[in-house]
C-alpha cells in the first residue's frame, strides 16, 4: 500500500518538471534581484533622506536598520509557511505586500513612519528564500543546481546594483524616487508572476499551529545531519567573509591607503564576477554533488586568507592583493553557498521552506558574528588579524568536511 503512493509521487514529480522553463526561471531570477535589492538600495539614501526629513544622519540609518531586522524576522516567520501554503499566491502576497511597504517609506512624512514602513518591508522581501524551494520542486533534482546557481546570481546582482540604482536615482529626483520606483517594479512583478507561475499544490507539511510550524524549522536542525553540516560550512565561511569586510572598510580608510567610503562600495563591485561563477557551480554540483564543489570553495576561501594579508602592503601591490583576494572570497563562498543550498533542498520535499530557513539562520548567525569577531580583531592585530580569523574559520569548515569525507570512506569498506 505504501509503494504505490511513493510511486505516484515521483512521476508527479517528472511530469512537473519541465513547468520550469528557461524564461520562467530567468524571471524568478530577477524577482530574486529585485527583492534582494530592497534590502540595500536604501543604504546609499542616508544623507538625503536624513536632509529631507530634517534629521542626523545617523538617526536617518534607522530605516536601514529596521530594513535589516525585519528581513532577519521573516526569514523565520514567514518563509515556513511556504511548507503550508500554495507557492504562486504566498508569493505573489508577499510581493504585494512588499510593494505596499515600499510606498509607505517613498511617501513619508517622518523618519519613525520612514523606519516602520522600511521594516514592514524588509518583514515581507523574503521572496528569494520562498522562490528557491518552489523551483525545487519544479525541476527534476539533477537540475537543482542549476536553479539555485540562476537565482543565486540573481540575488547577488540585486545586491550589487540596487545600491548604484538608489544613489543616481536619488541624486537625480530626490530620495523618495528610489522607493517610489521600486515600489511599482514589485507590484508589477506580483503581477506577472500570478499569471505565469504554474499552480502548485501545498507541501504535505504536517497539520498543526503556526507555531508548531515554526518549531518545526529548529526540530529540523536536531533530525538532519546533512542540514547541520550545510549550516556549519556557510556559518564559518559567511563569518569570515563578514570579518573581511568589517576589517576592510577600516584598512581602506585608514593610513595605509587613506581612501574615501566610497572606494569600499567599489570594493563591493568585485563581487559581480559570482554572478557568473554561481551558474556554474550549480551545474557542476548537479553533475558531481555537493561535496566536491564545497571542497573547493573552502579551500578558495582558505586560499584568501594569505592573499588579502598582502594588503598590508599598502600602494598598489596592496591593492591588487585586496582585489584578488575578495574576488577569491567572494566567488568561494557564494558558489559554496549554492552546493550548500542544492543539499539542503534535496533532503525532505514537505519541508523545503523550513530546510531553508534553518539553513539561512545559520548563516546570518554566523555572518553576524564574525562582523563581531572581525571588529575586535582589528582591535588586537589589525588586519594580520582579520585575515588570521578568516583562515581560522576556513579550517573548521574544512577539517569538519575531511572528517565527514574520511567516515564515508571507512563506511564503504
Amino acid at each position: 500500500m505504501t509503494a504505490k503512493p511513493r510511486t505516484r509521487t515521483r512521476t508527479r514529480t517528472r511530469t512537473r518538471a519541465p513547468a520550469l522553463d528557461r524564461r520562467l526561471l530567468l524571471l524568478l531570477a530577477l524577482t530574486c534581484a529585485v527583492a534582494v535589492g530592497n534590502l540595500y538600495f536604501a543604504q546609499a539614501l542616508t544623507p538625503l533622506a536624513a536632509a529631507g526629513l530634517g534629521v542626523t544622519p545617523d538617526a536617518a540609518a534607522l530605516a536601514v536598520t529596521a530594513t535589516q531586522v525585519g528581513y532577519a524576522a521573516g526569514n523565520f516567520l514567514l518563509v515556513p509557511l511556504g511548507d503550508r501554503l500554495p507557492h504562486r499566491r504566498l508569493l505573489a502576497t508577499l510581493l504585494g505586500l512588499t510593494g505596499l511597504g515600499l510606498l509607505a517609506a517613498g511617501l513619508a512624512p517622518t523618519l519613525p513612519v520612514l523606519a516602520a514602513a522600511s521594516g514592514a518591508a524588509g518583514l515581507t522581501s523574503v521572496a528569494a528564500p520562498v522562490i528557491g524551494p518552489l523551483a525545487a520542486g519544479l525541476v527534476a533534482p539533477d537540475r537543482r543546481g542549476e536553479v539555485s546557481g540562476m537565482l543565486a546570481g540573481g540575488a547577488i546582482g540585486g545586491m550589487l546594483l540596487s545600491r548604484a540604482f538608489g544613489g543616481a536615482l536619488a541624486e537625480g529626483l530626490g530620495w523618495r524616487a528610489p522607493y517610489l520606483v521600486a515600489a511599482v517594479v514589485i507590484l508589477f512583478l506580483a503581477w506577472v508572476l500570478t499569471r505565469t507561475l504554474p499552480a502548485t499544490p501545498p507541501p504535505t507539511a504536517p497539520a498543526g499551529s503556526y507555531l508548531a510550524l515554526l518549531a518545526g524549522t529548529l526540530q529540523l536542525l536536531c533530525t538532519e545531519a546533512e542540514l547541520r553540516r550545510s549550516g556549519f560550512y556557510q556559518a564559518t565561511v559567511f563569518a569570515g567573509f563578514s570579518a573581511v569586510w568589517t576589517g576592510l572598510a577600516l584598512l581602506l580608510t585608514g593610513p595605509a591607503y587613506g581612501l574615501g567610503p566610497s572606494a569600499v562600495g567599489l570594493f563591493a563591485l568585485v563581487g559581480a564576477a559570482t554572478m557568473v561563477c554561481t551558474p556554474l557551480a550549480g551545474r557542476l554540483t548537479d553533475r558531481h554533488g555537493p561535496d566536491p564543489v564545497n571542497l573547493i570553495c573552502l579551500l578558495g576561501t582558505l586560499a584568501s586568507a594569505p592573499v588579502l594579508a598582502a594588503g598590508t602592503c599598502g600602494g598598489t601591490v596592496g591593492l591588487v592583493a585586496l582585489v584578488l583576494g575578495t574576488l577569491l572570497l567572494d566567488v568561494a563562498m557564494q558558489c559554496g553557498m549554492v552546493a550548500n543550498t542544492t543539499r539542503v533542498l534535496g533532503l525532505r520535499d514537505d519541508a523545503r521552506s523550513r530546510l531553508t530557513t534553518a539553513y539561512m539562520t545559520c548563516a546570518y548567525l554566523g555572518g553576524s558574528a564574525g562582523s563581531w569577531l572581525g571588529a575586535h580583531a582589528w582591535d588586537v592585530a589589525g588586519w594580520p588579524g582579520v585575515c588570521g580569523l578568516l583562515a581560522v574559520c576556513a579550517t573548521a569548515a574544512l577539517l569538519r568536511h575531511a572528517a565527514v569525507l574520511t567516515g564515508r570512506r571507512q563506511a564503504a569498506r
